[in-house]
């Protein structure tokens, strides 16, 4: 229920070596509870590392302190802001620095996408069923406009992002603790994404943050926490018009 506070809400999850918060990117909503959820485990001691999708692996604030500036941070995890509006992610970061808990980028390098784009092996690592949908999830999410030529690699960049993201939770276990990983919802999809990259023995709890009543399918997340409605936005129209 929406009315139960956050707080109890992300406890409630707890043990588990990971949890997966799922959102909608522009949902400001999402990024609150986001840190509602960090600071609930960080008050439980259960928190190991706060991984995201956000920054690129290889990027972290291991070695800063928990005094460090937002710059200094933003520095240490190579911030792009124009992917990612530093105003809406940076107090989701900033509150676990501040508690010494460790952010650490968990997304493909972007000098690694046209590596996995020719990388045969990575359509081995979803089963049929899921990769077909992968792939139905790439077409929409570029409007029906791809090219089918560019629908295998593309799905291969979306495999090799989950794959990243798994590898980040790996390295940031902790016994006894929880690493948090924020990303898109479609990254935290148990079916197609990041849950199944990661070992068997990683036990997960997987939360879709879900912005209006969309429906769902249930064997994609273990819960959804839904938020108000955002203005119907059609992120096609533009894009459609314009190649017409």
């Amino acid at each position: 229920a929406t009315d139960v506070p956050v707080a109890r809400r992300a406890t409630a999850l707890l043990p588990a070596d990971a949890v997966l918060l799922g959102e909608q990117h522009d949902a400001a909503e999402h990024q609150a509870i986001e840190r509602e959820t960090v600071v609930a485990f960080i008050d439980s001691g259960r928190l190991a590392a706060l991984a995201i999708e956000m920054a690129e692996e290889g990027n972290s604030t291991v070695h800063l302190p928990a005094s460090a500036t937002e710059a200094q941070v933003r520095t240490a995890l190579s911030w792009d802001d124009k992917a990612w509006p530093w105003s809406a992610y940076g107090p989701v970061v900033m509150t676990a620095v501040g508690a010494g808990v460790p952010v650490i980028g968990a997304n493909l390098p972007r000098d690694h996408v046209r590596d996995a784009m020719a990388d045969v092996s990575l359509d081995a690592q979803l089963r049929d069923e899921a990769r077909v949908a992968q792939q139905q999830a790439v077409r929409r999410g570029h409007c029906d406009l791809l090219p089918e030529s560019q629908i295998v690699p593309m799905t291969r960049i979306q495999i090799a992002r989950d794959r990243a993201m798994a590898q980040a939770i790996v390295k940031a276990r902790v016994p006894g603790k929880t690493v948090l990983l924020v990303s898109g919802a479609g990254h935290s999809n148990k079916v197609l994404g990041v849950p199944q990259q990661l070992p068997i023995d990683v036990s997960l709890r997987v939360v879709k943050l879900q912005a209006g009543d969309a429906g769902n399918d249930p064997a994609a997340f273990d819960t959804v926490w839904r938020t108000p409605a955002l203005p119907e936005k059609d992120y096609c129209a533009g894009v459609v018009r314009r190649s017409s």
